[in-house]
């Protein structure tokens, strides 16, 4: 007889790249004198059609029926990084689950333009804050340590980075700079001696394979150096608009990185080169020796209305490595 499945420590449902719709109304002017007006002519012409409100609140629903323990959100929650858009998100997000449930990162568009964090991220703060307070300075990520962030939920431990900074017209690149890497190798290392599932939330793919140059992680080589060196069980991404599988070097083996499409994106054909919606349910579990995560594909069915299971797989990893130095 087969062994009945592990219990799992934790379920976790992971999404991405939500492009909420824009608020109505036309930007003032003044907004648009910058880098959004780009963002904002490719809204109103092609990527109002792709993201759908009623697409993603049928993901929202299939989310809340499964009754995940957790739900990760790795970016790109807004187009233009108005501020509008920012307290739009921060309503959305309350819809989504209470901060102790919800965790979310930043991308790429909710860094178009460089934000006063008051007006910007910081409103989302109680989604992205970590156990620690005195690890909230409140400030501006990546320059004053409101990144990484930790939270732990039973042996499970949620590590958000931000890859998410203003670039140049046509460019969507991220980077994580090295404080930021620094302070996530002692943190993960750390978290490899409370011997913990450690995952690394972070908007923009490591792995370079199928992602343009100008869409990329600039320095994707440090972040995988400190995981090749610090190791974690699981990375957690999005910005492709595409589910993608890839491995990445740890200390002791390949590390699992996950990508998820556009938690709002309906195929349209033509022009569009991302996937239809999906989110991914991930069940956490120790049966022994090893970590097991049980992953179910969720993604938007043929009449575009909800959600079916495409695909189940499973991911086996060793125990996380006591690093000392």
């Amino acid at each position: 007889m087969e062994s009945p499945p592990a219990v799992p420590e934790l379920t976790l449902a992971h999404f991405s790249d939500v492009h909420l719709p824009l608020p109505a109304g036309r930007p003032a002017m003044r907004d648009l004198l910058s880098k959004r007006v780009l963002g904002y002519l490719s809204w109103r012409r092609s990527r109002q059609r792709i993201h759908r409100p009623e697409v993603l609140a049928a993901l929202l629903a299939d989310v809340h029926r499964h009754a995940p323990d957790h739900i990760a959100v790795t970016g790109d929650l807004t187009n233009l990084s108005l501020p509008s858009e920012f307290a739009l998100a921060r309503a959305w997000l309350g819809t989504v689950g209470p901060a102790e449930r919800v965790t979310v990162i930043p991308g790429n568009h909710d860094a178009l333009v460089a934000m006063p964090w008051a007006e910007g991220l910081g409103t989302w703060r109680e989604w992205m804050r970590g156990d620690d307070p005195s690890g909230d300075p409140g400030g501006n990520p990546g320059t004053d340590g409101a990144f990484p962030f930790v939270r732990v939920r039973g042996r499970v431990a949620l590590v958000g980075l931000s890859s998410a900074v203003p670039t140049a017209p046509l460019l969507a690149t991220g980077r994580i700079g090295a404080g930021q890497a620094g302070r996530l190798a002692a943190i993960l290392e750390e978290l490899g001696r409370q011997d913990l599932f450690r995952i690394v939330l972070v908007h923009h793919p490591i792995h370079r394979a199928g992602e343009k140059r100008r869409k990329s992680l600039r320095d994707g080589d440090r972040l995988a150096g400190v995981l090749a060196r610090s190791g974690a069980e699981l990375v957690l991404h999005g910005h492709g608009h595409v589910g993608r599988l890839d491995a990445l070097p740890g200390p002791v083996r390949p590390i699992a990185s996950l990508g998820c499409s556009s938690a709002s994106a309906r195929p349209v054909g033509r022009g569009h080169k991302g996937e239809a919606a999906r989110w991914h349910l991930l069940a956490i579990s120790r049966p022994g020796p090893e970590w097991q995560v049980r992953v179910t594909v969720r993604r938007l069915d043929s009449a575009g209305t909800g959600f079916e299971t495409v695909g189940t797989y499973s991911l086996a990893m060793p125990a996380a490595v006591s690093i000392s130095r």
